[in-house]
């Protein structure tokens, strides 16, 4: 693939990755609002924000103006807000390209945000909210977080608390869009079928008159931590959901690769030392996975679990012990080589579909304020050394950075702090 980074004269930056052999185009928006740029009382306000732009701009007053326009194009569109950022798009035949950015970038520019569509949204906010509160897969997610970060922006929960969003008002969203939505913290990304001369010059077009002030910026993550910590949520089910997490690195550590290869070993298939432990040998669990987490400035590595109610501290105990083995056994040539090219292969076909380039491409401008490109991950990834991976292991395997979060039956935090061992 062959990229483009453009940045415009107010500081928008383009990135363009064509694609003639594809039948449709994909245009994001992406700016660097998310959770970790709120302060306490207005969190939840970036979610609350992205939903709000779909409400009706100046020129499309409704909701309904807005994806009817975008249905009679048979476009897929959404949007999503993260810690870091929040994204538009829409994904188009190629054909439906103009139509595409000029509704993604109205319902960026010119959202009406209006008082009476507020107040209804609230319901529906604090209703996704009481959803996610359901699906304890989910929500063990939301409170792994606040294990490792507790009461600062990093440890929040994205989507905000609902006596919170319930006291949002116009103003409030203003401000914060004024704050953070301007054309240095923004970038668009185009991905597929399209004439990319043509693209750069439509986008300057449509973002010329975009408030380019000052960005407001957001709090540093604090790292402390001194011994194991346990956090646990009582719920009546069926099953266990548990997260155990150690603190890694930001995005733009060199030793992501490394950590990268460590966590497919570890937690990455069905042939992965996890997978293999708890579900074949043990029976313990339907799913067992590793995945490596990375921010502008923080990371975490994270093994999640469902396990039977009556097992679950079996399995906690086996995936600390499978900790304890990345740090003391260098994992195998073949272990390394399935890994890494399961990694590759992954990255590969993730990337099959204009939406997913232009995310992908988009995203690590976002978070790294650079591109590593497909072929140039997957050489680094293979010069990944098992002894690189053991002395990672035991950098960020400790037992005083080991977090636990747990919903089940089981509410006594006390009834797991010694299984957290290495």
């Amino acid at each position: 693939m062959i990229y483009k980074k453009t940045t415009l004269k107010n500081g928008l930056r383009v990135i363009t990755i064509p694609e003639e052999d594809s039948l449709a185009v994909a245009v994001f928006v992406l700016v660097e609002a998310g959770s970790k740029y709120e302060k306490k009382e207005i969190n939840g306000l970036s979610h609350f924000l992205e939903h709000m732009c779909f409400k009706g701009t100046k020129t499309r007053p409704t909701a309904l103006d807005i994806s009817s326009e975008l249905d009679s194009l048979g476009a897929q569109f959404n949007a999503f807000t993260s810690q870091e950022f929040t994204g538009y798009y829409a994904k188009v035949a190629a054909n439906h390209f103009d139509k595409a950015l000029d509704i993604v970038s109205d319902l960026y520019l010119n959202p009406v945000i209006d008082s009476v569509e507020l107040e209804k949204e609230k319901g529906v906010i604090v209703e996704e909210i009481n959803m996610y509160e359901d699906l304890p897969q989910h929500r063990v997610q939301d409170l792994i977080l606040e294990a490792l970060y507790g009461d600062q922006p990093a440890g929040w929960n994205i989507a905000g608390d609902k006596e919170t969003v319930r006291k949002f008002d116009r103003e409030t969203f203003l401000k914060y869009r004024g704050e953070h939505y301007v054309s240095s913290a923004t970038t668009v990304v185009v991905a597929g079928n399209f004439n990319e001369e043509k693209a750069i010059k439509d986008i300057e077009e449509k973002f010329k008159g975009m408030h380019s002030g000052e960005k407001h910026g957001k709090l540093a993550v604090i790292e402390a931590q001194k011994a194991p910590l346990v956090l646990t949520k009582k719920k009546e089910s069926d099953q266990t959901h548990l997260v155990l997490a150690v603190r890694t690195f930001s995005a733009t550590d060199k030793r992501n690769h490394t950590i990268d290869v460590l966590s497919q070993v570890l937690g990455g298939g069905m042939s992965s030392r996890l997978f293999q432990k708890v579900r074949e040998e043990m029976g313990a669990a339907y799913y067992v996975r590793c995945s490596n987490n990375t921010h502008t400035d923080h990371g975490f590595l994270e093994a999640s679990a469902g396990a039977d109610n009556k097992r679950a501290k079996e399995v906690i105990s086996a995936i600390v012990a499978e900790f304890a083995r990345m740090k003391n056994e260098l994992p195998t040539e073949k272990e390394l080589n399935r890994a890494k090219e399961s990694l590759i292969g992954n990255m590969f076909l993730s990337l099959e579909t204009s939406d997913a380039i232009a995310g992908h491409y988009g995203l690590q401008e976002v978070i790294k304020r650079e591109i590593e490109e497909p072929e140039e991950y997957a050489k680094k990834i293979r010069a990944v050394t098992g002894e690189e991976v053991m002395t990672v292991a035991k950098e960020i395997f400790r037992q005083e950075h080991l977090n636990l979060a747990l919903i089940g039956p089981a509410e006594n935090k006390d009834d797991f702090v010694s299984l957290l061992k290495l």
